[in-house]
C-alpha cells in the first residue's frame, strides 16, 4: 500500500500539476524523455510507505547528485529510437528482408519515404545504444555505484548478449548498406525485442534520477532518512518552502510524547507558508525525493491530510462551516481507523462564531492528541484555546510566529518561537491602511 494524500491535500500544497508552473511537480520536471516524464508523474502519484524502498530510491538520487552527470541523450534522438522500436513487429529474416527491399524499390520508383524513415530509425537507435553502453561502462568505473548496481547489471547483461555483439563492430553510421540494414533491423525489432524494452525503461529511469538529482544539487536540498513506522518520530532542521528563493528556515519535530503542535501568530506572520513547507517535505520524503531542509529523518506514515483552503460547495449546498466540519469528520474517520497520519489544520472553523470556534477547536485538538501514532499541526487565531490546552496538559508543543512592531508598522521574522503569541495587531493594520477613514469619507 502506498502513502496516501487526497485531492484536497494535493491542491492545498500545490503538489501535482504538469501544466501548473508553480506546482512542486514542475520544480522537478527537468526530464528529457516522454517516458521519463511518465515515470516522474507516476512517482508523484504514488509515494511510498516502506522505509527500505524510500531509502533505496533516495540513495540513487544521491548517487547521481554526487556524480554531477548530464543525461546523454536529446529528446529528439530518444523519441526517434522509441518510435522505431515500437513500430515494428517480430518477423522472420526473409520477411524482414523482403519488406526492406520493397521499401528501397518504392523509394527509387515513387520517392516513398518509408525506407529513409527506416534507415533513420535504425541509425539513431544504434547511436543511442552505443552512447548508453559507453555511459553504463563509465558508471561501472565510478566508486560507490552500489545504489545503481541492479540497473547496471541488467544493462550489462543485455549489451554482453551474443545477439548484440555486432554493436562493437559498428564504426560508420552515415550510410548503412542494404544487407546490414536488414540484419540490424531484424536484431533490434525481433531478435532483441524484450532486451530493447528493458534498456529503454532503464534509460527513462536514469532520466528521472539525473533530473531530480540535479535539482537537488542546484537548490541544495537534502535527502531525508526514512525510519520504521514504530519509531514514531519526525525531526527536520532548516525547513523552508522549496519554491521560495529567500525563505527563512525553521526546525520542527514530533514524538509520541509531543505529537500535536499548536501554532499561533498574526495573519501575515507566515503560518500557512510554514505548514505548507512542512506538508510538502512530508510528501516528498515519502517519495524518496530531496526536500527543502538542512536535515530530515522521519518514521514512515500511512498518509497526509491538510485543511488549508477548504471551499464551500454551491453544488451540494454546503456552507463554509459545514464544509469544514465534513473535512474534520473525514480526517477523524481515518485517524480513528488506527492509521498513522500527518494532519495539518490551518485555522479550524473559520466559518462560525468565535464561541463555537473556540469550543470546537479545543475539543477537536484534545481528541486528536490522544492518537499519539499520528502527528498534527493545528493553527488558530484563538489563542485562548492554546492557553486552555496548556493548563490541562498533554502531548502538545506550542509554537508561534512573532510580529515585531516598529512604531505602528508590523515586521514579521518568520522564525518560530516556543510559546503562544500575544500579538493582537489587527486594528493597527486596519488603521495603517486607513480603512475606517476611507469608509467614513465615502458617506
Amino acid at each position: 500500500m502506498s502513502f496516501f494524500a487526497d485531492k484536497q491535500t494535493l491542491d492545498d500544497l500545490n503538489i501535482t500539476g504538469r501544466y501548473n508552473n508553480k506546482s512542486i511537480y514542475r520544480l522537478f520536471d527537468n526530464v528529457v524523455t516522454d517516458g521519463g516524464r511518465k515515470l516522474l508523474e507516476h512517482m508523484f502519484q504514488h509515494p511510498l510507505s516502506d522505509e527500505t524502498a524510500i531509502n533505496e530510491r533516495s540513495s540513487i538520487f544521491q548517487y547521481f547528485g554526487k556524480l554531477n552527470v548530464t543525461f546523454p541523450f536529446s529528446n529528439e534522438l530518444f523519441s526517434v529510437a522509441e518510435n522505431y522500436l515500437g513500430s515494428g513487429t517480430g518477423s522472420s529474416m526473409p520477411a524482414k528482408a523482403w519488406n526492406v527491399v520493397t521499401a528501397r524499390a518504392l523509394k527509387t520508383l515513387t520517392r516513398d519515404s518509408r525506407y529513409d524513415m527506416l534507415e533513420a530509425g535504425v541509425r539513431k537507435t544504434i547511436s543511442l545504444l552505443i552512447t548508453f553502453r559507453d555511459f553504463i561502462r563509465k558508471l561501472e568505473r565510478e566508486e560507490d555505484s552500489e545504489p545503481v548496481q541492479a540497473h547496471l547489471r541488467d544493462a550489462r547483461a543485455i549489451f554482453n548478449h551474443k545477439r548484440l555483439q555486432w554493436l562493437n563492430e559498428v564504426i560508420d553510421l552515415t550510410h548503412i548498406p542494404l544487407l546490414k540494414l536488414v540484419q540490424y533491423d531484424h536484431q533490434l525489432i525481433t531478435g532483441c525485442r524484450k532486451e530493447m524494452k528493458v534498456l529503454m525503461d532503464i534509460i527513462c529511469l536514469f532520466d528521472v534520477y539525473i533530473a531530480v538529482a540535479n535539482v537537488a544539487r542546484t537548490k541544495q536540498f537534502c535527502y531525508a532518512r526514512a525510519l520504521p513506522k514504530q519509531a514514531n518520530v519526525m525531526n527536520i532542521t532548516g525547513l523552508y518552502h522549496p519554491s521560495l528563493d529567500q525563505a527563512v528556515p525553521n526546525p520542527i519535530s514530533f514524538t509520541t510524547e509531543s505529537n500535536v503542535i499548536f501554532l499561533t501568530g498574526a495573519n501575515m506572520a507566515g503560518k500557512s507558508t510554514f505548514m505548507k513547507s512542512f506538508g510538502i517535505a512530508v510528501y516528498l520524503s515519502h517519495m524518496g525525493f530531496p526536500v527543502a531542509a538542512d536535515k530530515m529523518e522521519f518514521s514512515v506514515k500511512d498518509g497526509l491530510f491538510s485543511t488549508i483552503n477548504v471551499p464551500d460547495s454551491l453544488e451540494h449546498g454546503y456552507s463554509h462551516f459545514y464544509a469544514e466540519v465534513l473535512r474534520v469528520k473525514r480526517v477523524a474517520e481515518e485517524v480513528g481507523a488506527s492509521k498513522d497520519l500527518v494532519v495539518i489544520f490551518d485555522e479550524l472553523f473559520k466559518g462560525t462564531n468565535v464561541k463555537d470556534a473556540f469550543d470546537a477547536t479545543l475539543a477537536i485538538t484534545s481528541a486528536f492528541s490522544a492518537h499519539t501514532n499520528s502527528f498534527f499541526i493545528i493553527s488558530s487565531h484563538i489563542i485562548e484555546v492554546g492557553e486552555t490546552l496548556k493548563e490541562h496538559g498533554g502531548s502538545y508543543k506550542f509554537l508561534y510566529l512573532p510580529t515585531i512592531m516598529e512604531g505602528n508598522v508590523p515586521r514579521y521574522t518568520y522564525r518560530l518561537k516556543t510559546g503562544i503569541t500575544e500579538d493582537r495587531h489587527g486594528m493597527i493594520i486596519i488603521e495603517n491602511e486607513g480603512l475606517i477613514a476611507l469608509i467614513r469619507n465615502s458617506e
